[in-house]
C-alpha cells in the first residue's frame, strides 16, 4: 500500500495523535501505525523518532500510557509507533502463546516456513513504514526507540542500519536474545537453527562481532532494578554493554532503583529519551 488512510485523530498538549491504516505489502496484511505529531500545524520537515513496543503490545500501547504528548511538542518531533506484528494473518501456533506469534514479532524477517511469507517486521520498519510517513509528511531525519522486545528491535536495527538513525536508545531491552528464554524461543520458532541467522538479530552479538565504528555517540539504556524480567535473566543488558565497551562504542546503561517493566516506569523517564533524540535530530 502507497498510502495510509487516518481512522482517528486527537489532540493533547497541542500535539494531534493520529491512527493510521495500509495495506502492506511486506506482511501481506492491513496494518494500523500512531503518530504523536509534536510539530502539528507547523511548516516544515519533522524530525522522526520511531518507537517499537514490546511483547502483546499494539501501535496504541505508547500512545495511551507513555505520556510523551507535552515532550514530543517541547522538543518539536513526531512519533510513529507501528505494530509489533501481522494482523488478520492466521498461522498454526499463532496465538499458542504471549511470547510467540501475534503481537510478537521480534522485528526479524522469518526464514522458516509459514512464518517467512508474513513476519517480515525488520522489512516493515525499515523500508515500507518510513515511506508511508514521507507521504504523510517531510521528515528531516529519524532516530529510534523501543521497550523490551521493542528495545531489542531498535538496538539491532540502529546498528545494522546506522547511517538511517541519528540516534538509538531504549527501555528494558532484551539484549541478547541469543542467551535468554524469550529470543531462544523466538528464533527457534522464526529463524530456525542457523545460528548465524540468530546473531544477525542479536545487539549484543552484533556489536561483538561488527560493533558499529562507534556510529553513535551514544546509546542510551534505562532498565529498572526491580524489573522481574531483568532479574530472570531475559534482558542481560551487562553483555551489550561490555560489548560496547570492547569496541569503544559509548552506552550510557543506567540502572534505575526501584522500577520495573512496565509503562510506569517508561512515562518516568521517557521525556529524557525524546530530548536525547531531538538534540541528536537537530544537529
Amino acid at each position: 500500500g502507497k498510502e495510509a488512510a487516518l481512522l482517528s485523530s486527537k489532540k493533547a498538549f497541542g500535539a494531534s495523535i493520529n491512527q493510521y491504516e495500509h495495506v502492506s505489502t511486506v506482511l501481506g496484511c492491513t496494518m494500523k501505525f500512531s503518530v504523536i505529531d509534536g510539530l502539528a500545524g507547523k511548516e516544515g520537515k519533522k524530525p522522526v523518532i520511531y518507537w517499537l513496543s514490546g511483547l502483546t503490545c499494539t501501535d496504541r500501547n505508547f500512545v495511551d500510557k507513555a505520556g510523551a504528548f507535552e515532550a514530543a511538542v517541547q522538543c518539536g518531533v513526531a512519533i510513529v509507533c507501528p505494530d509489533t506484528s501481522p494482523r488478520g494473518v492466521d498461522i498454526a501456533g499463532d496465538e499458542a502463546s504471549w511470547d510467540f506469534g501475534k503481537g510478537a514479532g521480534f522485528y526479524v524477517n522469518a526464514t522458516e516456513p509459514l512464518w517467512d511469507k508474513h513476519y517480515r517486521m525488520y522489512d516493515y520498519v525499515t523500508k515500507e513504514l518510513p515511506l508511508l510517513v514521507a507521504g504523510l509528511f517531510a521528515v528531516s531525519g529519524q532516530s529510534i526507540m523501543g521497550h523490551s522486545m521493542g528495545g531489542h528491535g531498535a538496538l539491532t536495527i540502529a546498528l545494522k542500519n546506522p547511517g538511517m538513525y541519528a540516534s538509538v536508545s531504549a527501555f528494558a531491552p532484551i539484549c541478547n536474545p541469543c542467551a535468554c528464554p524469550w529470543g531462544t524461543k523466538a528464533f527457534s520458532g522464526y529463524l530456525g537453527a542457523d545460528a548465524g541467522q540468530w546473531k544477525e538479530n542479536d545487539a549484543t552479538e552484533l556489536m561483538a562481532s561488527v560493533g558499529t565504528n562507534c556510529a553513535f555517540d551514544d546509546i542510551l539504556i534505562d532498565v529498572g532494578d526491580a524489573d522481574n524480567f531483568y532479574t530472570d535473566g531475559q534482558l542481560l543488558p551487562e553483555k551489550f554493554k561490555a560489548a560496547c565497551d570492547a569496541k569503544g562504542q559509548a552506552c550510557s546503561l543506567r540502572m534505575q532503583p526501584g522500577y520495573d517493566h512496565s509503562y510506569f516506569f517508561i512515562c518516568t523517564f521517557v521525556a529524557e529519551h525524546i530530548a536525547f533524540h531531538a538534540r541528536r535530530l537537530s544537529k
